[in-house]
């Protein structure tokens, strides 16, 4: 099949495949041709895409292809280009589109809808919307630094002090949580709200602070919020418009596909806004999170507040953009051409492609059907304890103290021959020792289970120092410490290789394909 790759209009500066996507496509058996200057605007000059082996077309070829690969839906000129038979993959908003998907039906079109994807594990990279967002959510904290005008970081000068930005991101979706390490990394003081609590740990494992509301709400079973019950609303507006009077910078990110976007701070939360504040709407294409809100204006409040409404937060980073959307497509052919060879195998069982399909040549196949996802943990299954008998459990009690007092005679023994066998002069090395456990014992219990990858990963300089140090002493004149160098060489080099094992599979887990 060849797959043709078109310039998008003027408004639309992202494009579909890039040099290095067109390269795996390729790889899959497809031939790809490339309509002319469809990859300056995102700095791909047409050279690039000639040296990987594609052909620079018209715009004609290029919609007459066997497989389109866009960005949006076709105008209907575009439309008429096409031919029955012919694959599009781009973004069609289906659910809010239902006169372009009788078109498509209508022209023996097989359409695949890429901001459909099923919110699944196995679908997380062909996500266009979550990479697309993880953009935003960093863009949309340049912008308001650049309306902010101050500093994010704190500061303590000879001229004086400088307390930090405050910033407050509603919602902790993708974008939230990108915008929220972005605030943090440029040292701002980061809080966070959402409606599901099950994104708690996430926001503070991203350096926020999680604000939400004292009580138990249903989770999410699709991968997004549900809609709230109007007491819900009212308590949660409630909380944003507080949290939103401390803040000196919001970022609303609440935008359901599909929805109209729900609003989250009225005309009083932002009037009880200080002035000079600056809110970010990152939902201002899809009708706001904020009243005032303007798509694709600045609107400065009567009490001195910035409202800026950003229609399209990814296109202002069209390299990195198109890089991600061109990777989900490629990771989306490799679903449809399992035996690479440039030939779609639609395989409608598969519940991704069966989700993204909407219309197959003449049949319309949207809705799909749904995908239940949640995105809590599962809760254990209840278990009721069995109370133990007195006699029961003054044995337990009797094992115990045998088992701690047979600990405690080993420990008592060994510290006396450790006493016997070393050198005066280093018997206070011993409290260092000590003092060393204890902190080492508390400092790392104390460290998140989430960071216990990367923990291990710093403990490899740690155990270098101890295999450097075993090793100028293994060849003592004294048996004991030979033997202890002995067991410290290889217990280091267990804990280093081991190490760097586990850090180099994490590190695979962040490669492309």
């Amino acid at each position: 099949m060849r797959i043709g790759v078109p310039r998008e209009p003027d408004s639309q500066p992202l494009v579909a495949a890039t040099p290095n996507t067109v390269k795996k496509l390729k790889k899959l058996g497809y031939d790809v041709c490339v309509e002319a200057g469809a990859g300056t605007r995102a700095s791909y000059p047409d050279y690039q895409y000639e040296e990987v082996g594609a052909e620079l077309v018209d715009r004609n070829t290029v919609w007459g292809s066997d497989l389109v690969l866009s960005l949006d839906a076709p105008s209907d000129e575009d439309l008429a280009l096409m031919h029955e038979g012919e694959v599009l993959i781009t973004r069609l908003a289906p659910a809010r589109s239902p006169e372009l998907l009788e078109k498509l039906r209508a022209a023996g079109i097989t359409a695949m809808a890429m901001d459909a994807v099923p919110r699944i594990s196995r679908a997380q990279a062909m996500d266009v919307l979550s990479s697309q967002a993880n953009v935003a959510g960093y863009r949309a904290v340049i912008e308001a630094a650049a309306d902010f005008g101050r500093l994010f970081t704190g500061q303590v000068t000879a001229a004086g002090k400088m307390p930090p930005a405050k910033v407050y991101v509603i919602g902790a979706g993708v974008a939230g949580l990108a915008a929220i390490g972005t605030a943090a990394s440029m040292g701002a003081e980061v809080t966070a709200s959402d409606v599901r609590p099950e994104v708690a740990e996430q926001v503070e494992s991203m350096g926020a602070r999680f604000v939400g509301l004292h009580r138990d709400m249903e989770e999410s079973s699709d991968g997004y919020a549900r809609e709230l019950t109007a007491e819900e609303t009212a308590a949660v507006n409630r909380l944003y418009a507080e949290e939103a009077a401390k803040a000196d910078i919001v970022i609303t990110t609440a935008n359901v596909p599909g929805r109209r976007s729900p609003i989250l701070l009225d005309d009083a939360a932002i009037a009880a806004m200080k002035p000079g504040s600056v809110v970010i709407d990152m939902a201002a294409a899809n009708g706001g999170n904020v009243t005032v809100t303007r798509p694709g204006e600045k609107v400065m409040t009567d009490n001195g507040v910035i409202v800026n409404g950003p229609l399209d937060l990814p296109g202002a980073l069209p390299t990195q953009s198109s890089q991600l959307y061109a990777q989900n497509i490629v990771n989306l052919l490799k679903l449809l051409t399992p035996e690479k060879n440039g030939e779609i195998d639609l395989n409608l069982d598969d519940e991704i492609i069966r989700g993204i399909t909407v219309t197959a040549q003449h049949d319309l196949l949207w809705p799909p059907p749904p995908v239940k996802v949640s995105a809590a943990k599962p809760s254990p299954a209840a278990v009721t304890p069995v109370e133990p008998t007195p006699e029961e459990a003054e044995a337990m009690a009797i094992r115990k103290r045998t088992i701690w007092g047979a600990w405690g005679g080993f420990g008592a023994a060994l510290l006396v021959a450790l006493y016997l066998v070393t050198p005066m002069a280093a018997i206070p090395s011993y409290m260092v020792l000590a003092l060393s456990i204890i902190i080492g014992f508390y400092v790392i219990t104390n460290v998140s289970h989430s960071l216990h990858t990367p923990l291990m990963s710093v403990t490899n300089a740690i155990s270098g120092i101890i295999l450097l140090g075993a090793i100028l002493q293994v060849g003592s004149d004294n048996l004991a410490v030979t033997i202890i160098s002995f067991i410290a060489i290889m217990l280091a080099s267990i804990n280093i290789f081991g190490g760097f094992t586990v850090t180099a599979r994490m590190l695979t887990m962040f490669k492309g394909a």
